[in-house]
């Protein structure tokens, strides 16, 4: 392996784990991350790409263990969300602001759009460990959820270890950048994401209203023309 010094800014502090452990150290960290726990598993993959770079690793073999290992952490997530995550949320969900009415709207906004949530998660610090867990929470379909999550998986490891091979030490303060600007990002997203919820929600309010009235009006229509019909036979 090549010296620590090789890995600026805080890819370096992965250095140590990945001299020791190599591709097990990736593999490990990758799903551990997947299913929740906090580990520098973006991180780790990109240090492994530099790596790779220097000749002292295989890249295809990195990015392949990077995507293999992410897919099953986030079962894994998946699965503890499934089983466990309702009883969770429906005990102490209250005490951080989850209550059984807003898990209900989860489950009806992941039924509608959670294949776009899975896919974009990964690159999303906290959606990425907790991925897996919100799909099982939400009863997301297994097949569905599996099929997104390795679409996700596959574009997020491509991008990285394809961005950190090319680019090798340079890597560093461009990640610290995105590590610097990334809530303000995110921010942005989900006040985007706010708006054109509560935009959509408005629309299917004033269409539901405007069908209301259509059919109310085509009721009285009906009637008015029933009764016309009723004084014309009664005439004859």
């Amino acid at each position: 392996m090549p010296p620590s010094a090789e890995l600026p800014g805080f890819l370096h502090t992965v250095a140590p784990i990945l001299d020791r452990w190599g591709y097990l150290a990736i593999g490990g960290i990758i799903v551990v991350e997947s299913f929740g726990v906090p580990a520098p598993g973006q991180t780790i993959m990109a240090a492994a790409s530099i790596y790779a770079g220097y000749g002292r690793m295989n890249i295809w073999a990195v990015a392949a263990i990077c995507f293999v290992t992410a897919v099953i952490g986030d079962n894994i997530g998946y699965w503890i969300g499934l089983r466990g995550g309702r009883k969770i949320v429906n005990r102490w969900g209250k005490y951080i602001l989850v209550t059984p009415a807003r898990l209900a709207k989860a489950e009806q906004f992941f039924a509608r759009r959670g294949n776009r949530i899975i896919v974009i998660a990964r690159f999303i610090d906290g959606l990425r460990q907790l991925n897996g867990v919100i799909a099982g929470i939400t009863r997301m379909p297994w097949k569905t959820f599996l099929l997104y999550n390795a679409i996700g998986a596959a574009l997020w490891v491509g991008f990285w270890c394809t961005l950190a091979y090319q680019l090798g030490a340079n890597l560093g303060p461009i990640m610290g950048r995105i590590h610097q600007y990334q809530w303000p990002v995110i921010g942005v997203l989900v006040l985007a994401v706010t708006t054109y919820v509560i935009l959509h929600v408005r629309h299917i309010r004033r269409r539901r209203a405007r069908t209301a009235a259509e059919i109310r009006q085509a009721e009285e229509q009906a009637g008015q023309s029933g009764q016309t019909e009723a004084k014309e036979q009664t005439q004859a």
